[in-house]
């Protein structure tokens, strides 16, 4: 093979392999944009799903509803020495002239009003009768509970309060009928030095509001104690009334005092009503008048 031949076949070998080595760099250069056409149609769609996540959570947080509460029944009460009757305070303080009414920051959650009757029979001695009522009215609150549950829970603290009276003897505990949603009878002697004082305290619940009966009443001087028994019907016929005063002062026609049940909780254990300012009773259940000490 002469020189000539060998140049030129070198020459296009030569050639053949830079052919091959564009060809490889063009094939590169074309998958290169394709690479980077996928990379960014995963990196788009990635942060589009991000995305649509953020927005989905923020649209369920907003609306995701506040805490609520179910409203009070009763927005108000009746005035305290005008929820009994002008017949039933000539039976229970005959010789009362008129009522004291207790002080109060806010007549729409609670009030109360006193009477003292003292039947002055000269030598036979006197018949004396105290008689007070007492309302409290409590609101729903968010972080307590509907305000029927909380007055409920008062109710019970003034039935075991009156329970346990300093100095009673005798006690007994009973429910009423008939009276509110739930009402409970306890009844005690108390022993003085005027005489043997007879107690009745009725507790009462209607809706919202906790209505508290005290009545009293001795013999002094010698004379007979009263009975008992007629001293706690004539409680009985007073915590009805002003039961239905309450209903009545908000538009409910005295529907509660026949007994219709509420939507009223159970019975379960929670804070204390006592703890809350609304919740301090205007008067205890155990008070007595100032002629009992």
């Amino acid at each position: 093979m002469s020189e000539g031949t060998m140049q030129r076949r070198a020459q296009r070998e030569e050639r053949d392999q830079r052919a091959k080595r564009l060809n490889r760099v063009l094939v590169c250069a074309a998958a290169v944009p394709v690479m980077l056409v996928a990379a960014g149609c995963s990196s788009d769609s990635g942060s589009g799903d991000s995305t649509d996540k953020a927005a989905k959570a923020a649209a369920s947080a907003s609306a995701s509803p506040s805490p609520t509460v179910e409203a009070a029944a009763y927005g108000k009460l009746p005035e305290a020495c005008k929820t009994l009757s002008k017949k039933t305070l000539e039976d229970l303080v005959p010789e009362s002239k008129s009522g004291k009414e207790g002080k109060s920051d806010d007549i729409s959650t609670r009030g109360s009003c006193s009477w003292n009757s003292l039947d002055n029979n000269g030598v036979k001695g006197s018949q004396f009768r105290w008689l007070n009522v007492s309302m409290l009215r409590f609101e729903s609150d968010v972080t307590r509970g509907p305000a029927d549950k909380l007055a409920h829970e008062y109710f019970e603290k003034q039935v075991q309060d009156a329970q346990a009276a300093e100095g009673a003897k005798n006690a007994k505990s009973e429910p009423v009928s008939g009276t509110g949603d739930e009402a409970t009878a306890v009844r005690y002697e108390l022993k003085k030095k005027e005489g043997t004082f007879k107690q009745q305290t009725i507790v009462a619940r209607v809706e919202n509001v906790v209505v508290t009966i005290d009545y009293n009443g001795a013999g002094l001087a010698g004379d007979k104690s009263p009975s008992a028994d007629d001293l706690l019907k004539d409680a009985k016929k007073a915590a009805e009334e002003a039961v239905a005063a309450v209903s009545e002062a908000n538009g409910a026609g005295g529907g509660e005092a026949g007994g219709e049940p509420s939507k009223s909780p159970s019975k379960s254990p929670s804070e204390s009503a006592s703890k809350s300012p609304s919740a301090s009773p205007s008067q205890s259940a155990s008070k007595k008048p100032a002629a009992e000490s």
